[in-house]
This record gives structure tokens, sequence and C-alpha cells, in this order.
């Protein structure tokens, strides 16, 4: 393979070529069909390849690193959601019951989504969640607060990323030591649909709190694909086809907005969600609403500038 790639591609000199460090700058910032790549995957491609420029020069294959640099030499990003990507109460109620209602696996996915939806939790970090992971008060408690401890995360990087094959690879969470924990308040709802959902699987501790129907690990192509018939029998055509609830990764971005609404403070929130306070400002400023009439109150009690006599 290594020879055969050797003998189909250019030379190193290629790169002192301007004409051809624009082309492949062209063909990076592009996807397959030739239209325009998301600006996100443009900057991701291209410090990609800014490494392995600044590897060549190390090595003293290039004399220098060909790619642009300083201003205008990656598209700008922006890491704040999109408001309208945002769920009501009424939109989330009715696409975890359409789900609930799904006849292969509804019960499971519900509890999945219910699990985002209420706990903020990522993706790949209740995938890799435990019966364990869940401390369920009494039934008979006055306290129907839940709580569920995150250590673990199982994003899906493909058979040929793994040393054993499977699709998913166990990691630490994110932006945290390896061994690092998370604990997060499972709201009431919440409680009564994990209850719910562990006692009919009849699972045991040391299972895993959502399994697929071999008993492995829920795959995200059930996930987006129950999320996506959702969004299409529930929503109307219009709301389908803009960024209302998208993406599963929604439902946390819902959740953790409604938290900074709810008047939670950031820094508990940063703690929960496992951000920091920065990006979890920089991501939900934007989304957050409902306090301008407070706020404007809090401005008016500092009072007005005092009168001042003109001087004779």
């Amino acid at each position: 393979m290594a020879e055969w790639v050797e003998r189909n591609s250019l030379t190193m000199a290629a790169w002192e070529d301007p004409a051809k460090v624009d082309e492949v700058l062209r063909a990076v910032d592009s996807k397959l069909d030739g239209t325009r790549a998301a600006a996100s995957s443009t900057k991701r491609n291209r410090r990609i390849l800014n490494v392995a420029m600044e590897y060549a020069v190390k090595h003293r294959i290039l004399r220098a690193n060909p790619l642009p640099k300083g201003r205008g030499a990656a598209p700008k990003t922006s890491s704040a959601i999109d408001k309208r990507s945002l769920l009501n109460p009424d939109q989330a109620a009715r696409l975890l019951g359409w789900v609930r209602l799904r006849p292969r696996g509804g019960k499971r996915l519900h509890a999945f989504f219910a699990t985002m939806y209420y706990a903020g939790a990522r993706p790949e970090e209740v995938v890799a969640m435990h019966v364990a992971d869940v401390r369920l008060p009494r039934e008979d408690a006055e306290d129907q607060w839940s709580e569920l401890l995150f250590h673990t995360a199982q994003p899906e990087v493909g058979k040929n990323s793994t040393d054993d094959g499977e699709i998913h690879e166990e990691r630490g969470l994110k932006g945290r030591a390896s061994d690092d924990t998370r604990v997060v308040p499972g709201h009431p709802s919440l409680t009564r649909i994990l209850r719910e959902h562990i006692e009919k699987a009849n699972l045991k501790p040391g299972d895993l709190l959502f399994q697929g129907e071999k008993g492995g690990m829920l795959a995200g192509s059930v996930i987006r694909r129950a999320w996506r018939s959702a969004r299409g029998e529930v929503l109307t055509e219009t709301e389908f086809a803009s960024p209302l609830g998208r993406r599963v990764y929604d439902l946390r971005h819902t959740c953790l907005t409604n938290w900074l609404n709810d008047g939670i403070p950031p820094a508990q929130v940063a703690e929960w969600a496992g951000n920091s306070v920065p990006v979890l400002l920089a991501t939900y400023a934007r989304c957050i609403s409902g306090q301008l009439p407070d706020l404007k109150q809090r401005i008016l009690a500092r009072g007005d500038l005092p009168e001042v006599t003109a001087a004779e």
C-alpha cells in the first residue's frame, strides 16, 4: 500500500507551488460533492493539515510551512447554540411521547432521551451508564429526586479505530481527568421513568442501563433513526425543515438552557454539564431569556442621576 501511495503521489516539492497549495485548500474546504463544507469542518481540516506541515518542517522535509497564516486563513466559527434548535416543553413532550409508543424498543429509547432532556448528559455518556450509576430514592420517599453518576463515555469511533474491533471506544469524561466523575440530580419525572425502565427490563446493578436488542451497547444509528422518525411524525413540515431539535444533542442543549433560564448559577450548571464556566456561557449566553423584566427592575433600583441646579 505504501509503495502504491508513493508511486501515485506528488513529491513534497509540490508544496512550493502556490497554485497547488490553493488547490489543496479548496479541496479540504469542500465536501465530496463539491459543495462548501461547514466552517467548523473547514477549520478542523486546516488544523490537521497544518500539523502535518509543521511536522514536515521540523524534520526538514520542507523549508517552511506553505499554508497561509493570519486573518482570513481559516473561516470564523461560533460555539454559540442556535436558539432555533431548542425545544419547548410541549414539543419535547410530544417527541418523547411518540418515541415511547414506538413498537420496537420505544420505552427503552424514551428513557434514554429523557435522561438527556432532564439530566443534560451527552449521548456517549448515557450509553455508557450502568444501572448502578443511578441512585433512586425509595418509592415512598417524600423527596423523589434521584442522582445520576457519570464517569465514562463510549463515543462511536468505528471498528477500524478500536483495538478490539468494537464500534464504541471507552473514554473518560470529556475535558476531565480519566478517573473523574460527575453527579447530576435526576428530576422526579426522570426518577419515575428510570425506575419503570429498570423494573420492566429486569435489569441488575451491573447491567448496562440502556441496551441494544441483543444486550450489547445501544447503537448510535438506532438512537438517531428513532429521533429522526419522531421529528418526522410529530413536527410540522416547517418545523421539521428547521433546526428545531434536529440533532439528538439538542436535548442536552435544551436542558442546559432551561437550567440557566431557571436561575441555576452558571457554575453549578457547568458542573452538572461537565463544562467549564467560560465554555458554558460562550455556548448558551444567547439562549438565556425570561429574566429581562427582573434585570430592568434591578437597574431602576439604582436610581437616576440627581437633579443639579444650574449655577446663576
